[in-house]
């Protein structure tokens, strides 16, 4: 077989590994609605938790990427789930029922989300951007009216009904502080909204649950840096604060007794559920192997001592437990399914830090930082076991994100390759607190950059086994952005780079992106051109494609509504206009996505990526393809 057909027969069964997405549970705790992808398209699957029985409800109604959650109606007797055009994210609200039937429920310009389902059966609170801001709606069942009931300048998030379905909480921002963000409760028609007030003015603060007996909320805030649970007694406006704030926690939700509340804790690229004694103050880790774990659909409640999680390490891949809390014992429901591959098929993840003033020792070309302060930064590197090997440095998207040492598929890819894979949380990641995220505002291409380039200095001097004159730089979305400016501004560090759905022009990114983006990304982290417009300017990648100095692959989503194709097409004329050649031999490489917008989780949109980034480093760089095991 040759090194292209052993490629592609490589990233055919990758891409075809089954991908499970959003499991939450019914209103009785009997069943378990989830999307999954194991007949090769997205698919709503509903497992019965008794008999481990599942079934599937769709048949190409629903979309075929898994980006957003579904949820239950209260009767059990459907699940909602939301609907676009071909990834443009401009979603209606649908439902679907046991036998099949998919019908429009909330159908409005803009894009809408279901913040909740109402216990009553009759009462839907959805966001939505049809008036401009992503704002609240009430929609009622039976009469099909949908109702404005927030109108906010910032965007309203985090909604949540009370159990009878008389009052909302959510979270917005109507302080002097850009960076604020505040609890309100209200009435379910939007009236007598009242600000809890929870936190300082600046930090951020938001809602997870109600409280069984509708006295109590479950809390987020990050007044004191890093994250915390608190439960908030809305009649005497107290508040308890959980845990000794060692670690950055998030809550999730109350369990059915009201005398406990679970969350996750994130420490050193881990994730780990916990529980806390709310008489007590007491706090209990998940009995769970090292790796990722969370709660990842919109209820993970079975009973009063039983929750669902999903479960993953860099070499296995996401599984779905269920989690007895009263013996700490877990049982698999869904199995990973690993096609002809074994976990010891995949890479695993060395976690490290290393120390960083965010200025390189590698050359900047188009602004020259000063010195700034030193942060301690976290790293992920995988080994290919390639001798020598190539280094992909991959930063991640967000920004305000982090990788983590859960099983990638992107990154599997690349080490398939040939490729070390070093992913970077920059400042500017979440997981060390508010100052840590906050080090980011106002600085787009900045000491985050060096923090990168940093990180791979350290590990290319520590192993000799890395070849630094092989060095790539690959990233999407934010780290699309992260690409394009480490090749404009480190072009002596790379052999090539490819930007997938990054930001070049952030001017024309602030007039095109959604409203909820232009507020809560843009303005919260750089101002409005307005009032910036030298940083608007300085910081945008396509303003220095003279700099470039090797190979780049441009690739984005022509429906993306996040970061527009608009991006790509302005550094890509930018390119032209500088007399840089376009084409598999010249200076960059062009690709657009159809019937794609902010990347995809559909396996053959998956696959097509995949083929143009292998396609694109093998004619660059070259690429040592593993052949899959049994294979001649």
């Amino acid at each position: 077989m040759s090194g292209a057909e052993v490629t592609e027969e490589l990233l055919e069964e990758l891409a075809a590994l089954p991908t499970l997405a959003h499991p939450t549970t019914s209103s009785d705790g009997d069943e378990i609605a989830f999307y999954y992808d194991i007949t090769g398209r997205n698919e709503l699957h509903v497992l019965d938790v008794e008999t481990g029985e599942g079934s599937q409800w769709s048949d190409g109604e629903v979309p075929r990427n898994a980006r957003w959650p579904v949820d239950w109606a209260a009767d059990g007797n459907a699940v909602y789930f939301h609907l676009d055009d071909d990834g443009n994210e401009q979603n209606d609200i649908y439902r679907l029922s046991r036998d099949g039937e998919a019908e429009p429920v909330i159908e409005m310009e803009g894009q809408v989300t279901l913040s909740d389902v109402g216990e009553d059966g009759e009462t839907l609170i959805v966001g939505s951007s049809r008036d401009g801001q992503m704002n609240l709606y009430r929609h009622d069942l039976p009469s099909g009216e949908t109702t404005k009931i927030t109108d906010y300048e910032r965007a309203v998030g985090g909604a949540i009904l009370s159990q009878d379905c008389e009052r909302v909480a959510y979270s917005t921002n109507e302080s002097d502080d850009f960076d604020n963000r505040d609890v309100y409760v209200a009435n379910a028609d939007g009236s007598d909204p009242r600000n809890l007030e929870i936190g300082d003015t600046g930090a951020e603060s938001s809602p997870a649950d109600w409280g069984p007996d509708g006295e109590r909320l479950l809390v987020s805030d990050n007044s004191t840096d890093l994250g915390r649970l608190g439960v908030y007694e809305l009649e005497s406006d107290d508040i308890t604060w959980l845990g000794d704030g060692e670690y950055e926690e998030s809550p999730s939700a109350f369990m059915p007794d009201g005398e406990r509340v679970i969350g996750v804790r994130l420490r050193d690229a881990e994730t780990v559920p916990i529980v806390y004694d709310l008489e007590t103050g007491d706090v209990e880790e998940f009995d769970l192997p090292d790796g990722v774990a969370g709660f990842g659909g919109e209820n993970a409640i079975l009973d009063e001592n039983r929750v669902i999680l999903t479960h993953t390490t860099p070499t296995r891949r996401s599984e779905l437990l269920v989690y007895d809390l009263s013996t700490h014992e877990s049982e698999t429901l869904v199995e990973a399914e690993y096609g002809p591959f074994d976990p010891e098929d995949f890479a695993d993840a060395e976690y490290f830090t290393v120390e960083s003033d965010g200025v390189p020792e590698t050359d900047q070309a188009a602004i020259d930082h000063a010195p700034y302060d030193e942060l301690e930064i976290g790293a992920l590197l995988y080994d290919s076991g390639q001798r020598p090997s190539p280094l992909i440095v991959n930063p991640h998207g967000g920004p305000r994100s982090a990788d983590l040492k859960n099983f990638d598929l992107y990154t599997q890819v690349l080490v398939s390759l040939g490729f070390s894979v070093l992913k970077v949380n920059y400042r500017g990641s979440i997981g060390k607190g508010r100052e840590f995220v906050e080090e980011l505002y106002d600085d787009w291409g900045g000491a985050e950059q060096g923090d990168v380039v940093i990180a791979a200095e350290h590990v290319l001097d520590k192993y000799d086994w890395l070849d630094d004159d092989q060095v790539v730089v690959f990233g999407g979305s934010y780290g699309g952005y992260s690409a394009y400016w480490q090749m404009v501004q480190y072009p002596d560090f790379y052999e090539a780079g490819i930007a997938w759905i990054g930001l070049t022009d952030l001017e024309d990114m602030y007039e095109n992106t959604m409203p909820h983006f232009k507020t809560e990304l843009m303005e919260k982290y750089l101002g409005t051109p307005e009032e910036n417009p030298d940083l608007y300017e300085e910081r945008s990648p396509v303003n220095y494609v003279e700099n470039l100095d090797a190979p780049i692959f441009l690739i984005h989503g022509v429906n993306d509504r996040r970061v527009p194709v608009s991006q790509a097409r302005i550094f890509s004329e930018a390119l032209d206009e500088h007399g840089f050649e376009q084409g598999e031999d010249g200076d960059y490489e062009y690709k657009e996505l159809g019937e794609e917008g902010h990347a995809s989780s559909d396996q053959a949109q998956k696959l097509r990526a995949f083929q143009a980034f292998a396609g694109f480093l093998d004619r660059r760089v070259g690429t040592e393809p593993k052949a899959i095991v049994g294979d001649d």
